[in-house]
């Protein structure tokens, strides 16, 4: 198993925070937009600096459709997600719960996928966690981040099976079992944590491989006109750097790429870059 999932899975007790941080209980006020902050330009930063991102391990910052909710994981006893919902343009902490997968929302916002397991949004609450079923609940596949685009396709990881990314479509509204993807995925060490988009015109995952900058780096694919899928195009040194990057989103609004930067000795943060990149590094 690849060393950033294993320090993931792993229960830690509760680094302190230095003097410029925020603990883990507290934040404070936060008004307007992406959680108060600033947006980034075209290299990435931290995201929510010593509130959000500080000592200790802060990884999966996620927003949901409609970007009124955000979503981290922690290190507490036990890896524990905290959300976030903006009410009169203040960001208030409204839920927390142990992480049982990454989450990743399907793009109506109407499912919080959980690796094997979903909740569905009731009002202005979540369902208790449900299984996707045992096309997916084998034992055999160890699925942390599972991805749904807008057609209901799962892209979802396996580090069960030598680290590999698997695709589920839908055809006729029945769902098809579950195929490895090609080797442009699937080649280095690594290889995990998949988004693909809602309109499925681009894949991003990370990996480690041969011409990278440093540990997993973040890879992006296009959908081409003929329906095939493209080359994996490294997401350059904007992005990457010689630490582990992984878990990537695009904001709802398709304006952010959110992921993680992992620098070693029990700190990861949240990174965010404006996502004018993915049209950069799109083929012409």
């Amino acid at each position: 198993m690849k060393p950033i999932v294993i320090f993931i899975a792993v229960l830690f007790v509760a680094i302190a925070t230095d003097s410029k941080s925020y603990s883990q209980d507290e934040f404070p006020i936060l008004e307007g937009p992406y959680m108060g902050q600033k947006p980034p330009g075209k290299v990435a930063e931290p995201f929510a600096p010593g509130i959000i991102s500080k000592e200790g391990w802060e990884l999966e910052g996620v927003f949901a459709p409609g970007m009124n909710e955000f979503y981290f994981t922690s290190n507490r006893k036990s890896a524990t997600v905290t959300g976030f919902r903006q009410h009169n343009n203040v960001w208030k902490k409204y839920i927390e719960f142990p992480r049982t997968g990454e989450i990743v929302f399907s793009p109506d916002g109407k499912r919080m996928h959980m690796a094997k397991g979903y909740k569905d949004r009731i009002g202005d609450s979540w369902s208790e966690r449900k299984s996707l079923g045992p096309m997916f609940d084998r034992k055999d596949w160890g699925i942390m981040r599972l991805s749904a685009s807008a057609k209901g396709t799962y892209v979802f990881d396996d580090y069960k099976s030598n680290d590999v990314i698997r695709i589920s479509t839908l055809k006729n509204g029945k769902r098809q079992p579950p195929k490895k993807m090609d080797s442009v995925v699937n080649t280095g060490k690594w290889t995990a944590h998949p988004f693909i988009a809602a309109d499925e015109s681009y894949l991003i995952w990370d990996s480690e491989r041969e011409g990278g900058y440093g540990e997993t780096d973040l890879y992006i694919r296009y959908r081409q006109q003929d329906g095939s899928w493209g080359p994996a195009i490294n997401m350059g040194d904007k992005v990457n750097s010689d630490k582990a990057e992984f878990y990537a989103s695009v904001t709802p609004d398709g304006k952010y790429i959110l992921f993680n930067r992992n620098f070693g000795k029990g700190n990861i943060d949240i990174y965010w870059v404006d996502a004018q990149i993915i049209e950069t590094l799109r083929p012409k």
